[in-house]
Protein backbone atom coordinates (compact mmCIF):
# COMPACT_ATOMS: atom_id res chain seq x y z
CA UNK A 1 0.00 0.00 0.00
CA UNK A 2 1.12 3.67 -1.21
CA UNK A 3 1.87 5.91 1.84
CA UNK A 4 0.80 9.05 1.79
CA UNK A 5 2.43 12.73 2.65
CA UNK A 6 1.25 15.83 3.80
CA UNK A 7 1.73 18.45 0.62
CA UNK A 8 -0.19 21.51 1.10
CA UNK A 9 -3.85 23.05 1.92
CA UNK A 10 -6.32 22.80 -0.20
CA UNK A 11 -6.55 26.76 -0.16
CA UNK A 12 -3.18 26.92 -1.51
CA UNK A 13 -3.99 25.29 -4.73
CA UNK A 14 -6.77 27.69 -7.10
CA UNK A 15 -8.26 26.22 -10.24
CA UNK A 16 -5.55 27.61 -13.37
CA UNK A 17 -3.26 29.31 -11.03
CA UNK A 18 0.03 28.85 -9.29
CA UNK A 19 1.77 25.17 -8.67
CA UNK A 20 3.09 24.03 -5.64
CA UNK A 21 6.55 22.04 -6.10
CA UNK A 22 7.82 19.11 -3.99
CA UNK A 23 10.30 16.72 -4.47
CA UNK A 24 10.83 13.06 -5.61
CA UNK A 25 12.75 10.30 -5.94
CA UNK A 26 11.48 8.79 -9.13
CA UNK A 27 13.36 5.60 -10.31
CA UNK A 28 15.99 6.45 -7.98
CA UNK A 29 16.92 10.20 -8.87
CA UNK A 30 15.72 12.67 -7.42
CA UNK A 31 13.68 15.43 -8.92
CA UNK A 32 10.76 17.86 -8.76
CA UNK A 33 6.94 17.56 -8.94
CA UNK A 34 4.09 19.82 -8.65
CA UNK A 35 0.44 20.22 -7.86
CA UNK A 36 -1.97 21.94 -9.56
CA UNK A 37 -6.20 22.20 -9.37
CA UNK A 38 -7.88 22.04 -12.50
CA UNK A 39 -11.67 22.66 -12.75
CA UNK A 40 -12.09 21.55 -8.96
CA UNK A 41 -9.64 18.83 -8.73
CA UNK A 42 -6.19 18.08 -7.90
CA UNK A 43 -3.42 17.16 -10.17
CA UNK A 44 -0.11 15.99 -9.70
CA UNK A 45 3.15 15.17 -12.10
CA UNK A 46 6.62 15.26 -12.55
CA UNK A 47 8.19 18.50 -13.32
CA UNK A 48 9.51 16.71 -16.68
CA UNK A 49 8.78 17.46 -20.03
CA UNK A 50 8.56 14.23 -22.49
CA UNK A 51 10.01 16.27 -25.71
CA UNK A 52 13.33 17.17 -23.58
CA UNK A 53 13.68 16.01 -19.71
CA UNK A 54 13.81 19.42 -18.80
CA UNK A 55 11.57 21.16 -16.53
CA UNK A 56 8.34 22.35 -17.96
CA UNK A 57 7.47 25.97 -15.96
CA UNK A 58 8.40 29.65 -17.39
CA UNK A 59 8.34 31.54 -14.18
CA UNK A 60 8.91 29.45 -10.85
CA UNK A 61 5.49 27.33 -10.11
CA UNK A 62 3.93 28.61 -13.55
CA UNK A 63 2.69 25.68 -15.85
CA UNK A 64 -0.73 27.08 -17.14
CA UNK A 65 -1.26 28.94 -20.32
CA UNK A 66 -3.07 32.61 -20.25
CA UNK A 67 -6.42 30.64 -20.60
CA UNK A 68 -6.18 28.22 -17.50
CA UNK A 69 -6.39 25.20 -19.43
CA UNK A 70 -3.16 23.53 -20.74
CA UNK A 71 0.11 22.64 -19.33
CA UNK A 72 2.90 24.15 -21.21
CA UNK A 73 6.38 23.66 -21.58
CA UNK A 74 8.53 26.65 -21.63
CA UNK A 75 11.00 25.40 -23.65
CA UNK A 76 9.73 24.09 -26.69
CA UNK A 77 5.77 24.52 -26.25
CA UNK A 78 4.73 21.33 -25.55
CA UNK A 79 0.85 21.13 -24.55
CA UNK A 80 -0.20 19.15 -21.74
CA UNK A 81 -4.30 18.34 -20.69
CA UNK A 82 -4.14 19.44 -16.47
CA UNK A 83 -6.78 16.50 -15.76
CA UNK A 84 -5.13 13.65 -17.46
CA UNK A 85 -1.26 14.58 -18.10
CA UNK A 86 -2.04 13.70 -21.78
CA UNK A 87 -0.27 15.11 -24.58
CA UNK A 88 -2.55 17.77 -26.16
CA UNK A 89 0.02 19.25 -28.92
CA UNK A 90 3.31 20.30 -29.41
CA UNK A 91 6.66 18.20 -29.64
CA UNK A 92 5.24 15.72 -26.40
CA UNK A 93 6.52 12.34 -27.06
CA UNK A 94 3.51 10.30 -24.58
CA UNK A 95 2.43 12.28 -21.26
CA UNK A 96 3.30 13.43 -18.03
CA UNK A 97 4.18 11.01 -14.59
CA UNK A 98 1.34 11.30 -12.71
CA UNK A 99 2.14 11.34 -8.69
CA UNK A 100 -1.06 10.51 -7.13
CA UNK A 101 -2.43 12.59 -5.19
CA UNK A 102 -6.22 12.80 -2.54
CA UNK A 103 -7.63 15.39 -0.18
CA UNK A 104 -9.12 14.76 2.57
CA UNK A 105 -10.19 17.20 5.28
CA UNK A 106 -8.57 20.70 3.88
CA UNK A 107 -4.97 19.01 3.04
CA UNK A 108 -3.98 17.28 0.01
CA UNK A 109 -1.34 14.58 0.08
CA UNK A 110 0.60 12.75 -2.66
CA UNK A 111 1.30 9.47 -2.34
CA UNK A 112 4.12 6.83 -3.20
CA UNK A 113 4.56 4.15 -5.94
CA UNK A 114 6.65 1.81 -7.28
CA UNK A 115 8.51 3.77 -8.78
CA UNK A 116 8.07 7.42 -6.79
CA UNK A 117 9.27 7.56 -3.14
CA UNK A 118 9.82 10.25 -0.77
CA UNK A 119 13.27 12.25 -0.66
CA UNK A 120 15.59 11.66 2.55
CA UNK A 121 16.28 13.93 4.93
Amino acid sequence: MPDAFPLCNSRDLQNGADAVPFDVVYAGQTCRAFAVRFEGQVHAYLNRCTHVAMEMDYQPNRFFDDSGRWLLCATHGAAYQPDTGTCAGGPCRGGLVRVNLTETDGVVYWHTAHNLTRTEF
